[in-house]
């Protein structure tokens, strides 16, 4: 469409309601294409759930309050004044004709005589407007003028800040009022009624001139007063009856020439064609129809993609370190369901951050699905199998799960730490985090984003002013704070850098999930094979490395430091801990040697060496618990020393001592006074094992919000339905009749023995037919075999075959083969 082009209200294939039928909203939906449906799906895709049953359900569910709601909030500003424009001009309690043309609406809102030479482009706007409008169903034709549905009148019972339209107050005067008004103003009026005759006049712009000249200077300045809004005003006894000829005050002269009219006991309100001569045909001051521009600082794109893939790895670090750590020490679940504080310091002492960046990443661990509550023993936060498979994709597929969970939860981890109207602390994976608006609000900070020039930053309050025109009825003090916090946790979660989008989250707004993984690839740093070992004890990982080096390696060393690099330090206690899980020296010292790029350190050697030659010469099992050992002076020496006398030790034999103490408490006693025993069982053989790796039960995948645009290939199979449900509901049917008496099946035979003619003659049936559910609802089917108590079919509701039971179907017709359409 042109930027002038006035828009199509009728769309392509629409027919022209024939005389004597009155138009109404159903039936203009009824014509729209099967295009203009399923795009009024994409734009609503509220509409679609529960799958509506025909066009007649549609059409309510399209004029429903909490759905045309839903609908506003998705419009911009200038798209308002728009709809506010069809709403004041097109109500069809104003004088005939009813609705306004695009012209008319054109000339309210992009006025002629416009100095700067923009009224085409203005013109071009409002076309585009009212496209968008007539796309989503808030507007729709009626011949070559638009309407407004119905419940607009409600919602915005203002618009324009205009008044309710003349016919509206006039109706709710006295008749005595209304005679003696019609006498005095319009007494040659050819109007069956008094209220007609006025309305007629007030809407005539000759008729209302001549109104207003007869009154005076200050009845000019409290008309002008109330142009532009609020239309109403307070005054003393306003429902006074008030002649022309007996009018002493500037507010009598108004209310006798009906310029004024009465809206309750002590208040004035302006009528709609009233407001609309004094503006000279403009409905708004101010429009605007793009939003404020960007103010903020150009940045280097690659740079800003470089910085927010480095965030997005430190997230990445961040969560499996977390989770490996709960996985060996769980932290517990509140009362209230939530996390402890004392655990969130641990977790971003673990994660090496402050407690609010922990917070967002222990959420979103959550949201993901990585981290689940675990009740089988006590309360305890634990990872989930998902985990394993998580910690095992590519690190984009791993960023790629955490961001969009991000985008959909509505749970705020910002607000953790906060107190709720109770005063009570709001914990982290507890109450009192959700916010059903907030994914609606991170999408739109980052859509925001994504208008402006790759690497450029806004600054916040330009940012603001954007998102205020973007989404107007959406600005809230509650919808402030999201953005906010959007912002924030967007910057943390790796959603941005330096303040501007990041690359690789343009195409993920756009679906494209794909292409994100490719751009993020190219910028997070390849994982490595390789480690330094150096002469003090310690390797550096000089960045990440590949996940069975990296596991390996956590094994045998401690983390020492994260960053840029990752410091390993190797201590008697790691050492043993990789020997525990059945590493033996040689194979510690083949991986380091095979992964090292630097020589191994002698002191290296010796700590692997020693650690191992002391490692299983004490052997504790169940007796209470014994220690077993092939060397008698070793046994001699724990013996002798004073501190195992808590152990309650007892030599029974060279190699076998008894203890006082549970296996798990001798080992661990032995092991702090620096000796390295292993556990063994009955039959002699040592229990080698690395720490059990508990795991939650996979957590519950919420249900997917409504807000959510359907698929192409749903849209299109609901517009089937829709359109198969309405033929069912409105062809000409032939009843089939079945008997209501007669022996046992006699119904059942009659049904099979109708569809199966209808199959062989290729006949296309409708049947009444009742769900498993309970709901009943009409079909039109192709039937293709009938026996053994069912029918299979093709069901053009759902446009696939379907087996029907014949005991459901409670009635059955023949169908006119004019009523035939064409399947989408």
């Amino acid at each position: 469409m042109t930027d002038n082009a006035p828009p199509d209200l009728h769309g392509p294939g629409a027919e022209t309601p024939g005389p004597g039928r009155p138009p109404t909203f159903t039936s203009w939906l009824r014509e729209r294409s099967d295009a203009e449906l399923a795009a009024l799906l994409s734009v609503r895709p509220d509409l679609g759930r529960p799958l509506p049953d025909g066009i007649g359900a549609l059409a309510a569910r399209a004029t429903s309050r909490n759905t045309v709601l839903r609908a506003l909030e998705g419009q911009d500003a200038f798209t308002l004044q728009v709809l506010e424009a069809v709403v004041a001009l097109g109500d069809d309690r104003l004088s005939e004709p009813v609705g306004a043309t695009a012209g008319e609406l054109a000339d309210a809102l992009a006025p002629a005589a416009s100095a700067d030479g923009g009224g085409e482009a203005r013109r071009g706007a409002v076309a585009d407007a009212l496209q968008g409008l007539l796309r989503s169903a808030l507007v729709w034709s009626d011949r070559d003028r638009l309407r407004p549905v119905q419940v607009l009148r409600d919602l915005l019972p203002a618009p324009a800040r205009l008044g309710p339209p003349a016919r509206v107050l006039l109706a709710a005067l006295p008749h005595g009022r209304l005679k003696r008004l019609a006498a005095d103003l319009a007494p040659d009026s050819p109007a069956p009624a008094p209220v007609e005759a006025l309305a007629r006049l007030l809407s005539d712009p000759a008729g209302l001139g001549a109104l207003l000249e007869q009154v005076g200077e200050h009845a000019h300045r409290l008309l002008d007063g109330m142009a532009w809004g609020p239309p109403h005003g307070t005054v003393a006894d306003a429902r006074r009856d008030v002649g022309v000829a007996d009018a002493g005050s500037p507010v009598e002269e108004l209310l006798a020439r009906a310029l004024l009219l009465p809206s309750g006991d002590d208040t004035l309100t302006l009528p709609r064609e009233v407001g609309l001569h004094l503006r000279a045909g403009a409905l708004f001051r101010e429009t605007a129809t793009a939003p404020p521009g960007f103010a903020g600082t150009a940045r280097d794109a690659g740079g800003v993609d470089g910085f927010a893939a480095g965030q997005a790895f430190t997230v990445l670090r961040a969560v499996e370190e977390l989770l490996e750590s709960w996985s060996g020490e769980p932290a517990a679940v509140l009362r209230n369901g939530g996390l402890g504080v004392r655990d969130l310091r641990r977790a971003a002492a673990a994660m090496e951050t402050d407690e609010a960046t922990a917070a967002l990443y222990v959420e979103v661990a959550h949201a993901a699905g990585l981290l689940g509550a675990d009740y089988r023993v006590e309360g305890e936060w634990l990872p989930t199998r998902e985990y394993d498979l998580w910690r095992e994709s590519p690190p984009e597929r791993r960023w790629l799960r955490l961001a969009q969970a991000w985008l959909d939860t509505d749970r705020v981890p910002s607000l953790s730490g906060s107190r709720d109207s109770g005063g009570r602390v709001r914990n982290v994976l507890g109450p009192g985090l959700v916010r059903p608006a907030a994914p609606q609000a991170r999408r739109d900070v980052l859509a925001e984003l994504a208008t402006a020039d790759p690497g450029f930053s806004p600054v916040p309050e330009s940012l603001s002013a954007r998102l205020s025109w973007r989404r107007p009825r959406r600005r809230s003090p509650v919808y402030t704070e999201l953005v906010d916090n959007a912002v924030a946790e967007a910057a943390l979660l790796g959603f941005t850098g330096r303040g501007a989008l990041a690359g690789h989250v343009r195409p993920l707004l756009e679906g494209d999930p794909e292409a994100a993984a490719a751009l993020l690839a190219g910028h997070l740093p390849r994982p490595l094979d390789h480690v330094l070992v150096q002469g003090d004890l310690t390797a550096v990982a000089p960045g990440p490395l590949v996940a069975e080096l990296a596991r390996e390696l956590a094994l045998i060393a401690d983390v020492e430091s994260t960053g840029g690099a990752t410091v390993y330090r190797f201590t008697e206690d790691s050492v043993r801990r990789g020997l525990d899980a059945g590493r033996g020296i040689a194979d510690i010292l083949t991986l380091l040697e095979r992964h090292s790029r630097t020589p191994l350190p002698q002191a290296l050697r010796y700590l692997v060496s020693d650690v191992g030659r002391r490692h299983g010469r004490l052997r504790a099992g169940a007796a209470s618990s014994y220690l077993r050992c092939d060397e008698p002076a070793l046994l001699d020496e724990v013996m002798g020393d004073r501190r195992t006398e808590a152990l309650g030790l007892v030599r029974l034999a060279p190699t076998v001592v008894a203890a006082a103490v549970g296996r798990a408490s001798l080992v661990d006693g032995l092991r702090r006074l620096g000796h390295h025993p292993v556990a063994e069982g009955g039959d002699g053989v040592m229990r080698l094992s690395r720490p059990e790796a508990r795991r939650a039960e996979p957590v519950e995948v919420p249900p997917e919000p409504p807000t959510v645009v359907p698929t192409a290939e749903r849209v299109r199979e609901i517009v089937r339905a829709v359109r198969a449900g309405d033929e069912a509901a409105t062809a000409t049917r032939h009843p089939v009749p079945l008997p209501e008496d007669g022996p046992p099946g006699s119904r059942a035979a009659a049904v099979l023995a109708a569809l199966a003619r209808a199959a062989e003659a290729g006949r296309r049936m409708w049947i009444g037919y009742t769900d498993t559910d309970g709901r009943q609802a009409g079909r039109i089917i192709g039937p293709s075999a009938a026996d053994g108590g069912f029918v299979t079919a093709h069901d053009e509701t759902r446009g696939a075959v379907q087996r029907f039971a014949v005991h459901r179907i409670t009635a059955l017709a023949e169908l006119e083969e004019d009523d035939r359409t064409a399947t989408p």
